[in-house]
Order: C-alpha cells, then sequence, then structure tokens
C-alpha cells in the first residue's frame, strides 16, 4: 500500500517529484486502466485516455491540496477523461449514443485483448445502452465494488441519487436481456 502523506511530501520537492510522480503511475496505472476501460471499452481507447490521465494529473499536481486521497483526485480525472473522450467521440462521428456503443462493441468483437465469451459481450453491450452518468456508477459499483459513500465522495454526488442510478442501470440491463432473449 502507497504512503500518501509521505508521497505528496515527494511531489513537493522539486529534486523527489519525478520519482514520486513514477511512483503514482506504477500504482495507479493498472486500476484506473481497468476504469477507463469499462467506460470506453476499447483498449486502445482507453490506452489514450489513461495516457491524458496522467498528463493531466502531472500538470496539476501542484496544484493537489490533499483534501481528498489521491486515489480519488486520481479518479477523478480519468473518469472525467473518460466521459470528455466519450462526449468528442459522440460529436466527431455524429452519433447518438446506441450508435456508439454499438460501434465499441463491434470494436470489442475485434480487440485481441478482449477475451470474453458471447454473453460477456451481451453484458457489455447492455451496459453500453446504458447513459454515462448510469455507466459509471454501474462500474464503480459492479466491477469495483465501490461504497457508495466512496462514490459519494469520488463524483460529488449524494449517496441517495447514485442509489437510484445504479438501481435504474441495473433495471435497464435486465430489461436488454429480457428483451433480447
Amino acid at each position: 500500500m502507497i504512503d500518501e502523506k509521505a508521497l505528496i511530501t515527494q511531489l513537493s520537492d522539486s529534486s523527489t517529484k519525478e520519482a514520486a510522480f513514477s511512483r503514482i503511475v506504477r500504482e495507479y496505472q493498472e486500476p484506473l486502466y481497468w476504469q477507463i476501460r469499462r467506460m470506453v471499452l476499447v483498449h486502445d481507447d482507453a490506452d489514450d485516455v489513461l495516457q491524458n490521465t496522467f498528463i493531466k494529473a502531472w500538470n496539476a499536481i501542484d496544484s493537489f491540496r490533499g483534501e481528498s486521497r489521491l486515489q480519488t483526485w486520481l479518479f477523478r480525472i480519468a473518469i472525467n477523461e473518460s466521459l470528455n473522450f466519450l462526449t468528442k467521440k459522440k460529436q466527431v462521428l455524429s452519433y447518438d449514443q446506441s450508435d456508439v456503443a454499438s460501434q465499441a462493441l463491434n470494436e470489442i468483437a475485434s480487440d485481441s485483448y478482449f477475451d470474453g465469451d458471447e454473453l460477456q459481450k451481451q453484458f457489455q453491450k447492455a451496459i453500453g445502452t446504458l447513459p454515462d452518468k448510469q455507466k459509471l456508477v454501474f462500474n464503480l459499483k459492479y466491477f469495483d465494488e465501490m461504497k457508495y459513500e466512496d462514490m459519494s465522495e469520488l463524483l460529488g454526488t449524494s449517496i441517495g441519487a447514485l442509489k437510484t442510478s445504479y438501481h435504474l442501470a441495473v433495471k435497464k440491463i435486465y430489461a436488454f436481456f429480457v428483451d433480447n432473449d
């Protein structure tokens, strides 16, 4: 486990800043990648968003005030970068959300990094039909098993709203499977 206080101290010292940030990258690269990947679906896109996340973090590290955990701050950057990426992709492609999800799922099917079976592809397709914010809440709760209190801190949303979003997401995923059976 990473000692955030010591790391934050190292980040404020110009002689240890780069080494401390390299440690952050090593420590958080994988969990951030998977959070991003669940949002953008495609490996190459996830790599790009992850790189942008670390660039933004590096550029803003001097303004990190320690009011939240370093991990929370990084996840917030990653989530915002993922949402920005999805918004730009929708605008560039002039697609609605379901078209973007369908295109991403087609890319997943040919992605050498995806080793899921047909049911997992259908599950990803069902998740892809959710609005971005609902998809985010579902992913954090279902895949990361994040507590609502932690999600509330991360997303700046009330626990009640998060529970509602998750419940609606589960109902929509269930309905997707019922309708496509």
